[in-house]
């Protein structure tokens, strides 16, 4: 069955009916209330198969990070007699979790909550990382990188709502080419704060490699639209 978000659109480039698109077959106008129960209740058996497959992925990694965290702090204990570096490993296992979550319970709805959650919870780990190995680097670079790397996520997200529903080539070369200006103000802000050259052949390589990717999406988008390729 296809997904949700593209039945629409698929219909209209078919010329088919939603309904005829579930069916898989013309629907005359006698069997047309019939079918379209039948395909809405399709279409909610599937989704709530999902949500439970979801809940049940969502437990297990749960678990198994929660195990993960046990490990951690059981082999502190038996080695340095208290807890001491459990803390950092059980502290990444947590913020981890919180980024994962909700995107493993709800899918593609939930990437903008695990967005949310970085955005919220990153500053609040670098800081508590930072003290809990003692280098103050970790917060004061950590937390300018971090925050210019949310603000672009968050431009990748609404680049993708605004036309990457239509036109998903045309979204992706836009990223690339918005990585580009992302690429040169992270290393300006760390020449400065850690005295590293701005650039060196590794930045240009990646430069180069991004508008590479641009110029072949919008190609590839462009052949798309003008039905030269699928």
């Amino acid at each position: 069955m296809p997904d949700a978000s593209i039945i629409l659109e698929l219909c209209e480039i078919l010329g088919i009916t939603v309904n005829g698109l579930l069916s898989g077959e013309e629907i005359d106008m006698e069997s047309y209330e019939k079918r379209t129960d039948e395909n809405l209740i399709a279409l909610k058996r599937k989704d709530e198969n999902n949500m439970t497959k979801n809940v049940t992925i969502s437990i297990l990694f749960s678990v198994t990070l929660l195990i993960g965290i046990m490990v951690c702090l059981v082999c502190n204990i038996a080695i340095a007699g208290n807890v001491t570096w459990s803390l950092i490993p059980a502290s990444s296992i947590v913020f981890a979790w919180a980024i994962s979550f909700p995107s493993i319970i709800l899918g593609k709805r939930g990437v903008v909550v695990s967005l949310v959650s970085l955005s919220v919870f990153i500053i609040p780990y670098l800081f508590l990382l930072g003290n809990l190995i003692k280098v103050k680097e970790v917060f004061s670079v950590g937390a300018v990188v971090a925050v210019t790397s949310i603000v672009f996520l968050w431009i990748i997200v609404a680049t993708f709502n605004r036309i990457g529903k239509t036109r998903k080539l045309i979204a992706l070369g836009t990223t690339f080419l918005l990585a580009i200006p992302f690429v040169i103000i992270v290393n300006v802000m760390l020449s400065k704060m850690i005295e590293e050259p701005i650039f060196d052949v590794w930045d240009m390589l990646s430069i180069f490699i991004l508008l590479i990717f641009a110029l072949a999406s919008f190609i590839c988008g462009y052949a798309k639209k003008k039905r030269l390729m699928k």
